[in-house]
């Protein structure tokens, strides 16, 4: 008989968190678990459009079940980059993704992140997946002892994950030989965060029930302080019952699926999609993909993405022919309701229209016609109307300042030179370009060559003053600190002086012969 995943899985926010970023899945023959990152805006999204996109290869026959699973999670990444590129408040977010396809008798896992997948087979426990971690890569180089890991403060910087960041990332692929009575789990790093492998080990072991071990370790998660999203996937491999693992019928589509061509029921049938495919097998959805489902709120967009997600889950046939030989398995031919209802779908996005790609044949090929076009354009006349009218209010605020720049410069008075001499401004000695700041108010008669050096290069470099009156006061201290022309003193010549008449008496003083008129008495 074939195998099949007996299987059970929880999630739960935990203490701290705000938000399930966490998304899981499980079935018959695929289980995933996807931790999402990217903050308050994306990692619920991130994970939830992995798991979402992963869900459809929940089957058997695949003709290369070896390249089917990472296949698909290259096409997920691409996805992710889709939806950054629609909405780039969305740039930054990835996801971990850890999952597995059970393919007759083999297990097929593809890892990126540091998501775990555990396996307890022959009574032995061991680590499946290894860490995509910056702290990992210290241990396998030596650098690092693993007892140390844990409590490493870079412990959770991821080196590979799914996102914008990379348009391939690197997957570990490995197949194992797949046994009836072996069990796995699959977990976010919320569960390795607080409970030990041993504690995982143990309940594995000894526990029978799948949804026990699962309820179990969520909860002494949460016991333990819980500091992030906690998602476990419980599996059991066991032989399939009669009938159990053959290849399903499409979903018979509902009237509200199959009114997708209405535009005003675009989002409601977008989720209704998806909902009755996954209900068309067992299978158990936890975190955000299960709100995702819930609310309508699926994370789909650009049209050749939508396209080929709608076709594997209406008729489970390639889309637009991109779609590898073996990828899928054989299934009925598209009818043609379902495959109208595949093309209008693909314009769905979560609440806006996904833009046009470039495959499309013009305006004929819209199925919303002019009303949506129309639509479409009236925020953009917006955005258009907007830039300019920022750009003028910027323009207008930047000219008021400078008319008020100006107006201040001319309630400034400084002293300087004019044509060599001293004369009063009205500004500020400064040049804006080739506009001047400043312009002549009084020019004195202080010639600059008559001030001292030191007065004379202070003028020159512009001596600014408060008012006009200061300035004034600064042109009378000028003044009285110029040089004085210097004044020849007179000098006496030989022939101007008069020699007294008389000669020196022996006492040295002057004696003067009075004259003796004629005919005068002795």
């Amino acid at each position: 008989m074939p195998l099949v995943f007996r299987f059970a899985a929880r999630s739960d926010v935990g203490r701290v968190r705000s938000k399930n970023d966490d998304s899981a899945y499980a079935g018959l023959h695929l289980a995933v678990v996807a931790d999402g990152m990217g903050g308050h805006v994306g990692g619920d999204v991130a994970s939830a459009s992995t798991v979402l996109d992963l869900a459809p290869l929940d089957a058997s026959g695949y003709a290369s079940p070896a390249t089917v699973l990472p296949d698909e999670i290259q096409n997920a990444n691409l996805i992710l980059n889709d939806l950054v590129h629609a909405s780039p408040k969305l740039a930054g977010m990835g996801t971990t993704c850890t999952a597995m396809l059970l393919a007759g008798e083999t297990i097929h896992v593809a890892h990126i992140g540091d998501s775990r997948a555990y396996r307890f087979k022959d009574d032995t426990f061991e680590q499946i997946s290894v860490d995509h971690t910056f702290v990992q890569r210290l241990v396998d180089e030596g650098r690092l002892d693993p007892s140390e890991a844990e409590s490493h403060p870079h412990k959770n910087v991821l080196m590979r994950v799914l996102g914008d960041v990379d348009a391939s990332p690197e997957l570990d692929i490995s197949a194992l030989d797949a046994a009836p009575g072996e069990r796995w789990l699959l977990c976010s790093d919320g569960l390795t965060a607080v409970v030990p492998p041993s504690v995982i080990e143990q309940k594995l072991r000894h526990r029978a029930d799948l949804q026990t071990v699962a309820d179990e370790l969520v909860e002494l998660t949460l016991s333990g302080g819980a500091p992030d999203n906690v998602t476990v996937v419980v599996l059991e491999v066991q032989q399939a019952a009669e009938g159990e693992s053959e290849a399903g019928t499409p979903a018979q589509l509902s009237e509200q699926a199959l009114a997708a061509a209405t535009p005003a029921q675009a989002g409601p049938v977008s989720a209704s999609l998806l909902r009755e495919d996954l209900e068309s097998r067992p299978h158990v959805l936890v975190g955000a993909a299960e709100l995702a489902t819930q609310t309508g709120k699926i994370p789909i967009v650009t049209r050749r993405s939508t396209q080929k997600r709608a076709a594997a889950l209406l008729t489970g046939a390639p889309a637009l022919g991109d779609q590898a030989e073996g990828t899928h398995p054989p299934r009925e031919p598209v009818p043609a309701e379902a495959g109208a209802a595949a093309t209008a779908s693909a314009d769905l996005i979560e609440g806006h229209r996904a833009p046009e790609d470039s495959t499309t044949d013009g305006p004929a090929a819209d199925p919303r016609g002019r009303e949506g076009n129309r639509e479409e354009d009236r925020p953009r006349r917006r955005r258009s109307v907007f830039i300019p009218v920022f750009t003028a209010l910027l323009a207008l605020i930047f000219a008021v300042l400078l008319l008020w720049g100006y107006l201040w410069t001319q309630t400034q008075y400084f002293v300087g030179a004019q044509d060599g001499r001293v004369a009063i401004f009205n500004g500020v000695s400064q040049r804006l370009g080739p506009i001047e700041l400043a312009h002549l108010d009084t020019e004195t008669e202080v010639s600059l060559e008559e001030l001292p050096a030191y007065s004379r290069q202070r003028v020159e470099s512009g001596l600014p003053a408060r008012d006009l009156e200061h300035a004034q006061q600064i042109v009378d201290q000028l003044e009285t600190s110029v040089a004085p022309d210097p004044t020849p003193s007179p000098s006496a010549s030989p022939s101007d002086s008069a020699s007294p008449t008389g000669s020196p008496s022996p006492s040295g003083s002057a004696t003067t012969s009075p004259a003796t008129p004629s005919g005068g008495d002795r």
